[in-house]
């Protein structure tokens, strides 16, 4: 019998245990019930990607970066991917080793058997043979240092459908502003933005989402950003949903280009223009 009313009937109790969403004995407290609100909100904006990918084709391909212990990746598997009777694949990326092996214990105790786990950094994943050479969904959720930069590259090289982001650490883009800054001040008005200690750093974190987003559209992505409310009690709250719709990639790379020049971030080019042939033409008929 159903209990708890918040909770899915399909959903494992077992699972909800070890995530602390319940606890031992089975019962939530309201820190517990505004943690799961928090789950639901991040799945309703990833389950209609699965669905448009599951009307094309049975089998999904998902890739979490950073995946720390795996939270996102069970919580997908268990309410969407443990039904699935085919190939279908989640891979969780994490380079603590500890936390690999913990994951890799609790989807074996949980039977979820197409789940795995790899010690990789997202870089070296990129190369790695142990990954698929083609993934439907990239996903990376406060992926620290530059792992957010290296799944995006990921997920270009891997021509996925989808890509799930909450980006963090924005710090290097604001170290270059800094450094620039006297000369930006001489050069325009808009540098007032970022004059300011506080406001570079704000402003830092504003623009490489910006950039961000400049460089999926710049791969024919179309992007929508939006607040993912309430995740982790955090305030890098951005949430980009980038879908390849195969777009016109010129605007958008001038774009890249001139805020780059005009912020004085040219020295980041390379950064933001990475892997430019690496577009998933090949799904521009789907």
């Amino acid at each position: 019998m159903q209990l708890i009313p918040e909770i899915k009937p399909s959903q494992s109790i077992a699972l909800l245990k070890e995530l602390h969403i319940l606890t031992r004995d089975g019962k939530m407290n309201q820190d517990s019930r505004r943690k799961l609100k928090q789950v639901y909100h991040l799945y309703q904006f990833i389950e209609p990607l699965l669905q448009e990918i599951q009307q094309e084709r049975s089998e999904i391909q998902l890739v979490d970066h950073g995946a720390g212990k795996s939270y996102l990746g069970f919580i997908l598997y268990d309410l969407f991917f443990k039904t699935l009777s085919n190939a279908s694949h989640i891979y969780g990326i994490e380079t603590r080793d500890e936390l690999v092996k913990k994951s890799q214990a609790l989807a074996q105790s949980l039977g979820f058997a197409q789940m795995t786990f790899l010690n990789l950094s997202v870089a070296a994943s990129i190369t790695s043979e142990r990954l698929p050479a083609q993934v439907d969904v990239v996903t990376a959720l406060h992926a620290c240092d530059t792992a957010t930069d290296d799944a995006i590259h990921f997920a270009l090289k891997k021509q996925a459908r989808f890509i799930v982001l909450v980006p963090c650490c924005q710090a290097e883009v604001a170290a270059v502003l800094k450094k620039n800054k006297v000369q930006a001040l001489r050069g325009h008005a808009l540098a007032e933005l970022w004059r300011h200690p506080l406001h570079t750093r704000e402003f830092g974190s504003l623009a490489t989402n910006v950039l961000r987003c400049l460089q999926l559209e710049a791969h024919g992505y179309q992007v929508n950003v939006t607040e993912l409310v309430g995740w982790e009690h955090s305030m890098k709250n951005e949430l980009i949903i980038a879908s390849y719709k195969n777009l016109p990639r010129n605007r958008p790379q001038e774009r890249l280009r001139e805020v780059l020049q005009i912020l004085g971030l040219e020295e980041m080019q390379q950064r933001f223009f990475t892997a430019a042939q690496e577009s998933p033409s090949s799904l521009g008929a789907q």
